[in-house]
């Protein structure tokens, strides 16, 4: 005999909203959750207009770029904070450089940065997974020109800001607009 399937409910007054993507914060209604979007978006593309004005390092603003739309994701979760995003973002890019300084470019100097790179991010617990891929595209390509530590530290500072505004927008938008 089937067991019969509960019929499924509505949720009560005055409860929570439902969680957004992945579980973060609530979910907004469609203008507003586009609204949200908006700021990483810009912010992103802001960084492909300045690096095309200013270098020829594409690749290693893609993991700023994921950086971006995870505070999109959960502006308010800690993997997202000024803080977490300058420690584990400039640590990996450093010790990208320096290991593609030591060991040349190669797998061995990626290899220790993505090793290096998650042992720093576990001993300041500023976990932030995007910055894995920063230690790896700096171990690789740091020595071709494309490893401006100085251009790649003001991006980080850009992107800084973005989690400011997305944490301000946030909490307006939750307040102005209900799902």
């Amino acid at each position: 005999m089937a067991e019969a399937q509960p019929e499924p409910t509505q949720p009560a007054p005055g409860a929570p909203a439902p969680l957004g993507p992945l579980g973060g914060r609530p979910r907004l209604a469609g203008r507003a959750e586009l609204l949200l979007a908006l700021l990483p978006t810009v912010t992103v593309l802001l960084l492909l207009w300045l690096l095309k004005l200013l270098s020829n390092q594409q690749l290693l603003f893609a993991s700023l770029a994921s950086s971006a739309f995870l505070i999109y994701l959960d502006p308010g979760h800690r993997t997202n904070s000024v803080r977490t995003l300058a420690v584990s973002q400039l640590g990996a890019a450093v010790l990208g450089t320096a290991l593609h300084a030591w060991l040349g470019p190669g797998y061995g100097a990626a290899a220790g940065g993505l090793v290096l790179t998650i042992a720093l991010m576990v001993a300041t617990d500023a976990m932030h997974p995007p910055a894995v891929a920063t230690a790896l595209n700096f171990a690789f390509r740091a020595g071709t020109g494309e490893g401006n530590l100085l251009l790649f530290g003001l991006a980080v500072g850009l992107v800084a800001v973005l989690v400011l505004l997305q944490r301000g927008s946030a909490w307006l938008l939750a307040r102005v607009v209900r799902p």
